[in-house]
């Protein structure tokens, strides 16, 4: 009864962390660029002084799933989606350097490229600057070019810096409570020049709805579960009681 007890009591509690691991991706099945977050468990034994009879459950390891979402088009000048793999390099809030695959992209009041969330786009020379009145346009390896339209005719386009686009190993890459992606060594990864954006389209959330919400009911269901359990072991303390008092 004692180790149905422990087992069945933190299996239940990591249920719920897993609801709400799955709730957040649901929640998120419409952002731009998200990656599904993934659970793992395992049992551990207890240690103690009597016999190692009983196990608990852990969150062994939370990690994400990398695989691409949908793409799609939006004809917006300031729009890139990553094709395949690879991640936009931004400098988070608090200066790091960080990835994301959002690439709803915006110029600032200070001329600064950003993605929509306000964080400003890294070039591989450092923050790319737009001077006014320009058109923006940008190419597949991550060029941003300029036209000058002050004169009223278009003049030549001008080079105004690249996108720092990486492709570190995702095995070595964190997320953060941000929502972005770090290296777990806090070092900025190297550029990869074989990473490619498709222009004038953004990339969709790879949280699939159905298989969130099907997810959702098997967790209740195995909540449920474990509370049975644990009402089972109660009945049985119960029975096994007055057993003993009649004895």
């Amino acid at each position: 009864m004692d180790k149905l007890v422990y087992t069945a009591m933190t299996g239940a509690r990591h249920i719920l962390d897993q609801q709400a691991t799955t709730s957040n991706n649901l929640a998120n099945a419409t952002t731009t660029g998200f990656r599904a977050q993934l659970d793992a468990f395992r049992a551990v034994p207890v240690v103690s002084e009597g016999l190692p009879t009983r196990t608990f459950v852990v969150d062994s390891t939370v990690g994400s799933d990398f695989r691409s979402g949908p793409i799609e088009t939006t004809g917006r000048a300031l729009d890139v989606a990553v094709r395949g793999e690879g991640w936009l390099a931004v400098q988070s809030n608090d200066g790091s350097e960080a990835y994301t695959r959002n690439g709803s992209l915006k110029i600032s009041e200070n001329g600064l490229l950003q993605t929509s969330a306000g964080l400003t786009l890294q070039g591989e020379n450092g923050p790319i600057a737009v001077p006014p009145n320009m058109n923006v346009a940008i190419s597949a390896d991550g060029t941003v070019s300029g036209i000058d339209t002050s004169q009223g005719q278009p003049g030549p386009a001008n080079v105004l810096g690249r996108i720092k686009l990486v492709n570190p190993p995702t095995t070595g890459l964190l997320r953060g409570d941000d929502g972005l992606f770090r290296l777990e060594s806090g070092q900025p990864a190297q550029a990869d020049q074989n990473v490619r954006l498709a222009d004038g389209c953004l990339e969709g959330s790879n949280v699939n709805p159905v298989d969130a919400m099907v997810n959702m009911i098997a967790l209740a269901r195995s909540f449920d579960t474990q509370m049975s359990l644990i009402k089972n072991a109660e009945n049985n303390a119960a029975k096994a009681t007055q057993i003993l008092a009649l004895n």
